[in-house]
C-alpha cells in the first residue's frame, strides 16, 4: 500500500518551528507535518526531547513525532538562543509546551519571538489556562480529563469515575491547536500578521465533553456517569462468545428511530415481545433495563462478536464489535486501505495509524521519526543557508 500513498502537500512551504514534547504539542505538529508543512524539531543535544527519553525504547516518540525532521541545539547556550531566533525569522509557526514560565525563562516568550517576526503564529499547549486558579500546575492527559469533566461522566451508574481510553487531553488539544494553526495562516494571507494562539489541556477537555451540559441544562444537576448511549435501552456492551476480555458488542437503539426495537426482537427471535406494553415505549424500556438487557445478552452470548455485530448491523441497528489493538493490526483491510502502515526508525519498526483523512481518495504515508539530531545540517542549511563546515563549527562549539 505504501507505493499507492501520496502526501497531501496542503501546507507545502509551510515552516514550523516545533519545540513540543511528551505528546499534546507534538501531535499538533506531527499534524501539520502530515499536511506538508515542513517541521524542524528542536531538541536538546543531550538526549533529546523529554518523550524520547522517558522510556527505555523509542515507540513513544515514533508515533507522536512521524514526518519531521530533527535538529539538536543547546538552548542555554548563547549562540543557540541566536539560532533559534535566526530561525525564527524564517519560520511560519513557532510551537512549544514547556511547564508554566519556562519558554519566557529561555528568553523565547511572544513579545520577544513575534517582534522578530510579527507574521508568525505562536501557538502553545498549557495545562490550565492564563487565568486559571491552577494556571501554573503540571498536567498531563489524566489530570485534563479529571479536570475537564470526562472523567466524571465516564463509568457505570453508582461506580467511581474512570479516565477514558483515548488521549483526548493530550492528542485532542493537539488536534484543536492544529486547526487552529492552520486557520490562522488562512487569516495571515488577508492580513499579513501573526496570531498568538494559547490551548489549555483542561479547557480542549470540556470541550469534548460538551455533551454533558446538555443533561445539565434539563436537569439542573451535575451530568451523571453511565453508559455512552445515555437514557434509551437496549443500548450498551453485551457479552459474546467466547467470553475472552473484549469479546463484546456494543448496540444502539436511538429514541429518534423507534424501529430499531422491532428489528432487534426480529433478529433474536422474539417477536412476541414487539408491542408488549411492558417494553413498547422508549420509557418503560429505560425502567425495565435490566431486564431488557438480559434479553439481549442472551442472545449475544451465542454469538462471536464479529458474528453479533454482522447480525445487528445486518437488521439495521447500530452496533459495533469490541476490537482491541491486536485484533485492528491483524484486520488486512487498514493495510488495503493505507490506514495502518509500518514505520521504520533506525533499527526499530513499528505498525502504526495513518493520517486516517483521504485526499482525492489516498491516504498520506508515513515517514519516519527523526533520529536525534538527523537533519541538524539539513535543516540549518535550508532555512538559514549554513554551510556544512559551519554547522560543524557549531557542533565544535557545543552549540548543536
Amino acid at each position: 500500500m505504501d507505493g499507492n500513498t501520496v502526501p497531501p502537500n496542503c501546507l507545502a512551504g509551510i515552516k514550523v518551528l516545533d519545540l513540543t514534547q511528551f505528546e499534546a504539542g507534538t501531535t499538533c505538529t506531527e499534524a501539520l507535518a502530515w499536511m506538508g508543512a515542513d517541521v524542524v524539531k528542536v531538541e536538546n543535544p543531550d538526549g533529546g526531547e523529554a518523550g524520547r527519553r522517558g522510556v527505555s525504547d523509542p515507540y513513544y516518540f515514533m508515533i507522536y513525532n512521524a514526518n519531521k525532521r530533527s535538529i539538536t541545539v543547546n538552548l542555554k547556550s548563547e549562540r543557540g538562543l541566536a539560532l533559534i531566533k535566526d530561525m525564527a525569522k524564517h519560520a511560519d509557526v513557532f510551537t512549544e509546551n514547556f511547564g508554566p514560565g519556562v519558554i519566557e525563562r529561555l528568553g523565547l516568550g511572544y513579545d520577544v519571538i513575534s517582534a522578530i517576526n510579527p507574521r508568525i503564529v505562536y501557538a502553545q499547549v498549557k495545562g490550565f489556562g492564563a487565568g486559571s486558579p491552577y494556571e501554573k500546575g503540571l498536567c498531563f492527559d489524566p489530570i485534563a480529563q479529571a479536570c475537564g469533566g470526562a472523567m466524571s461522566i465516564t463509568g457505570e451508574p453508582g461506580g467511581k469515575p474512570i479516565k477514558p481510553g483515548p488521549t483526548i487531553g493530550d492528542t485532542g488539544t493537539g488536534m484543536l491547536l492544529a486547526f487552529s494553526i492552520v486557520s490562522a495562516l488562512y487569516q495571515r494571507a488577508s492580513t499579513g500578521k501573526g496570531r498568538r494562539l494559547e490551548a489549555a489541556m483542561q479547557d480542549s477537555v470540556m470541550h469534548y465533553s460538551r455533551g454533558m451540559f446538555m443533561s445539565q441544562a434539563r436537569t439542573g444537576k451535575a451530568a451523571p456517569r453511565r453508559p455512552a448511549a445515555g437514557a434509551n435501552a437496549p443500548s450498551g456492551i453485551y457479552p459474546c462468545k467466547p467470553e475472552g476480555p473484549n469479546d463484546y458488542v456494543y448496540l444502539l437503539t436511538s429514541r429518534a428511530n423507534p424501529e430499531h426495537w422491532p428489528r432487534l426482537l426480529k433478529l433474536i427471535g422474539r417477536e412476541e415481545l414487539i408491542g408488549d406494553p411492558r417494553y413498547d415505549k422508549a420509557s418503560a424500556r429505560v425502567e425495565r433495563e435490566a431486564e431488557v438487557n438480559e434479553i439481549i445478552a442472551q442472545w449475544t452470548r451465542q454469538h462471536t462478536k464479529e458474528e453479533a455485530m454482522a447480525l445487528i448491523s445486518g437488521a439495521g441497528v447500530p452496533a459495533g464489535a469490541v476490537f482491541d489493538s491486536m485484533e485492528l493490526t491483524n484486520e488486512p483491510s487498514f493495510y488495503e486501505r493505507g490506514i495502518l502502515q509500518t514505520m521504520h526508525h533506525g533499527d526499530w519498526k513499528m505498525t502504526m495509524t495513518t493520517w486516517p483523512v483521504r485526499f482525492d481518495g489516498a491516504p498520506a504515508p508515513v515517514k519516519p521519526a527523526p533520529l536525534l539530531g538527523e537533519h541538524t545540517a539539513e535543516a540549518l542549511g535550508d532555512w538559514l543557508g549554513l554551510s556544512a563546515d559551519e554547522v560543524a563549527a557549531l557542533h565544535e562549539e557545543g552549540v548543536v
